[in-house]
């Protein structure tokens, strides 16, 4: 197993974190005993001892007939434990609310991690046309506002890409580093990020990098479906986030004193 710091790694708690990965990711997708033992590359019958003891213990649940199984409670018992223990999305939560009654549209909160972001908070619109959103769920960063928002904190030869082609969500989304690039140019003279599609057919984003952290790590966007974006509502959505975003980071200065957690 890989060191790091000196110290090696658990190989069972390992094992443990990339099953409750694997189910976590698969939704409300159902997986067997088989599928998941192949998936990680461990013998059925350490799986089968591993996935009881999780499912004794609340982390993955199983049907009926003891053939499926699925991601339990307790995940979302620790997921709420992280967002509760975060004094930055506790801070920014009545922002985001302003912001969604100014504006009537989706706003969401992101954090960055590795080459995705991880929506942390969502406001949604109560419009009857609206983007579908949830926290938790996670998005190539090159590929809407709140990462190219985030990203162009970052130089160019230090962007957390993965190797390779860059993922295409839509037929809008920058497949090539060169594309990719040239936007992130203009996000940093223009001050926030345009997602037109990007990420979801029909929606437009606006992204704005909180800078409370250098580089910055957290993103604010609004969401709102093309069919309602004019330029007028563009221009009012720019303000008020600009706004928020402002409010936000003077209520959180760079180096506030949070634990610089790694």
């Amino acid at each position: 197993m890989p060191e790091k710091r000196g110290v090696r790694s658990v190989k069972s708690a390992a094992r443990t974190v990339e099953l409750l990965e694997l189910l976590a990711a698969r939704g409300e997708q159902p997986s067997r005993l088989d599928e998941l033992a192949e998936a990680l590359g461990v013998p059925r019958s350490s799986m089968y001892q591993l996935l009881q003891t999780l499912v004794d213990c609340g982390w993955v649940r199983s049907d009926a007939t003891g053939s499926l199984y699925g991601i339990g409670i307790r995940a979302l018992l620790t997921g709420t434990g992280y967002l509760d223990g975060d004094r930055r999305i506790r801070a920014a939560r009545p922002y985001l609310d302003e912001a969604s009654d100014a504006l009537g549209e989706t706003i969401h909160l992101a954090r960055l991690d590795g080459p995705d972001v991880v929506y942390l908070a969502t406001r949604e619109s109560h419009e009857y046309l609206r983007t579908i959103s949830r926290v938790g769920r996670r998005v190539p960063a090159h590929a809407g506002a709140l990462g190219k928002a985030l990203l162009a904190e970052r130089p160019d030869v230090e962007l957390p890409l993965p190797e390779g082609a860059l993922t295409a969500l839509t037929d809008n989304t920058h497949t090539t580093r060169a594309a990719l690039h040239a936007d992130l140019a203009q996000v940093r003279e223009r001050g926030w990020s345009v997602d037109r599609e990007e990420t979801v057919t029909g929606i437009a984003g606006f992204g704005f990098a909180l800078r409370y952290d250098d580089p910055a790590t957290d993103a604010i966007s609004c969401s709102v479906p093309v069919a309602r974006l004019t330029p007028e509502h563009e221009l009012r959505i720019v303000a008020v986030m600009c706004e928020t975003r402002a409010r936000i980071e003077a209520h959180l200065p760079l180096n506030s004193g949070a634990p610089e957690w790694r």
